[in-house]
């Protein structure tokens, strides 16, 4: 086989194990994910899983810097669009309500990372705010001053603004198996995930403009543009 087939095949079956891995330990943790599922999953011995990674906990940060790097990078390509940055706010905000909605096994091992961090088991989440998360952080306080300073949006604390979007949807996702006992509705069902979304949206085009009606606009537009992802998270089966 020519070398360079030889790279590509490798690289393919690398990827392979890591998609695999993400499964695995999104669904079992790190503690009770099998190595041997990962391999069987990725249609490769475990042999060559441990040429690549020397073990299960170097194939897990592997696997959590992938999915990490991946979220980083589609954020960052949002904060890159040629819009104002009011619409990028929007844009951004309207991203991460669709990934904690579509990517479950990304949601599932950061909160297993966080558990393990607080509990010093591991300095994989470290590395990674530092890699990923830290810039994309750093870029979206940017946008928002920026958007502040041109007249755009309100003047009020960037970081404030950005714990009061992104956290209205982690706590909706995060409080849903609650809402379902005490309220009469499931709010993880597609209908009511889809005006949720509009809901989170239309909301920010009422508050952060100083021009109310061309926010309205800008929130219409955006939720136009923009379709909701077709796959409900897993966890909404077995909550």
């Amino acid at each position: 086989m020519p070398r360079s087939r030889q790279a590509a095949h490798a690289d393919h079956s690398r990827e392979r194990i890591l998609q695999a891995a993400i499964r695995e330990f999104s669904e079992h943790g790190l503690a009770g994910a099998r190595t041997s599922a990962i391999a069987a999953a990725a249609r490769v011995n475990k042999a060559l899983l441990y040429y690549y990674f020397r073990d299960k906990e170097a194939l897990y940060a592997a696997a959590l810097g992938e999915v990490a790097s991946k979220v980083a990078g589609d954020a960052l390509a949002v904060l890159d669009l040629d819009c104002s940055p009011g619409e990028r706010v929007l844009r951004l905000v309207l991203h991460h309500f669709d990934r904690i909605f579509s990517q479950h096994g990304f949601q599932a091992l950061m909160q297993q990372e966080m558990v393990r961090f607080r509990t010093g088991q591991s300095n994989a989440m470290r590395i990674i705010a530092e890699k990923a998360f830290g810039p994309m952080w750093d870029r979206s306080l940017q946008l928002v001053a920026d958007g502040i300073r041109s007249g755009e949006l309100c003047n009020v604390d960037p970081m404030q603004m950005m714990y009061a979007a992104l956290g209205a949807n982690v706590f909706f996702f995060l409080s849903s198996p609650m809402v379902r006992l005490v309220a009469n509705f499931d709010p993880l069902d597609p209908p009511a995930v889809a005006d949720r979304r509009t809901a989170a949206i239309e909301y920010l085009g009422q508050t952060i403009f100083t021009d109310r009606k061309r926010g309205a606009r800008l929130a219409k537009s955006v939720l136009g543009a923009i379709p909701i992802p077709e796959h409900a998270p897993p966890e909404r089966k077995t909550a």
